[in-house]
């Protein structure tokens, strides 16, 4: 007998087969492992889950929760933040992450208000929207020429502009009387319900920068960067023009959301905002973007905005201590990081 009849008439240990009964999942396992594949493959379906529960608990908890006023409210209260995350979605998107959106935007917001005093306010608002972008462009400079590790660089100009702003005001605030910088806090009322400009201006901001990512070629380099800046860069990508753009882009969206601070609180305060960094970072990691890079969605940040702000509201209404509050926030986060790690793990090994 030949060594390849015997290869073929001796049977294979089943451990090298596979079709050992043993390594087949059943039960429980096995519907665990439906539910992981089924998140790996729809990294929405989490976020919308989390949204629905919270949503029910809260409207068979207190009286007033689904109320169309209560709705809308919940809206105009996430524009500011989910309008961050937005730009926070595309930084983390290439394994990076910017701990300084809100003192961007705050600075922004005191340059605005401070000109518009002596100025057109057309143009203080051109005005704080270009520093927005400027100083985001620096952090894009920072990370890609000097190779400085994201979260260091971005923490570094978090304190550099959170002092900037103050020292630029003088540690006062600027009262917001022109109806242009005001117009994000208005817009149609269906009594007692309303829809503001600003919440608007976020829903096209999500629409557009979903089409981005989704439907052409920079956002394709985006996601490829994120997976693998080596094999991206060996593909042909220009990794650090990319990633530069992509904080030059999320200046943009803080600029923006500025404008949308401006019409939420008419007041361009140096010490406003303190949270809305975490706040942004939470809202991206709930909606589903991966912290490692190169997964995730525009609309599941939009949603995790939603989490965050349905949480503090239902929370409020519930008669819940805001403190109490922020641990909830931060449970949720790192539940919600954990599974992003154990998901993962594979991958990275």
């Amino acid at each position: 007998m030949s060594l390849f009849d015997r290869s073929e008439k001796e049977p294979r240990p089943k451990a090298l087969t596979g079709t050992s009964d043993e390594s087949r999942p059943t039960g429980a396992r096995a519907y665990l492992r439906t539910m992981m594949a089924l998140w790996l493959s729809y990294p929405i379906v989490g976020p919308l889950l989390a949204l629905l529960v919270i949503i029910i608990v809260f409207s068979t908890t207190t009286a007033t929760f689904l109320n169309a006023g209560n709705l809308s409210l919940i809206l105009q209260q996430s524009v500011v933040v989910g309008t961050l995350a937005l730009g926070q979605t595309l930084i983390v998107l290439v394994s990076g992450i910017d701990l300084a959106n809100a003192a961007i935007m705050v600075l922004g917001t005191v340059v605005t208000g401070s000109l518009a005093t002596t100025v057109d306010p057309w143009i203080a608002l051109i005005c704080g929207m270009l520093v927005c972008i400027v100083a985001a462009a620096i952090n894009g400079v920072v990370v890609t020429t000097f190779r400085l590790p994201p979260f260091i660089a971005t923490l570094g100009m978090f304190t550099i502009l959170t002092a900037v702003a103050r020292l630029y005001a003088h540690s006062r605030s600027f009262p917001v009387t022109s109806d242009l910088l005001a117009l994000m806090g208005s817009g149609p009322a269906w009594m007692p319900a309303s829809l503001t400009y600003g919440s608007l201006l976020w829903i096209a901001l999500t629409l557009v920068l979903m089409y981005v990512l989704n439907k052409t070629a920079w956002g394709v380099h985006v996601y490829a960067i994120g997976n693998s800046p080596s094999a991206a860069r060996l593909n042909g990508i220009s990794v650090r023009k990319i990633v530069f753009s992509v904080y030059a882009l999320a200046g943009i969206f803080y600029a923006f959301a500025g404008w949308q601070a401006l019409g939420r609180t008419p007041i361009a305060d140096p010490s406003g905002y303190p949270l809305a960094n975490l706040e942004s970072i939470t809202a991206v990691v709930i909606g589903g973007t991966s912290l490692f890079g190169g997964r995730g969605s525009v609309m599941g940040t939009f949603i995790g905005a939603l989490i965050v702000t349905v949480l503090k509201n239902g929370l409020t209404q519930a008669g819940i201590d805001s403190l109490y509050q922020q641990v909830a926030t931060g449970f949720l986060v790192i539940f919600t990081v954990g599974i992003d790690q154990y998901l993962h793990r594979g991958q990275r090994t």
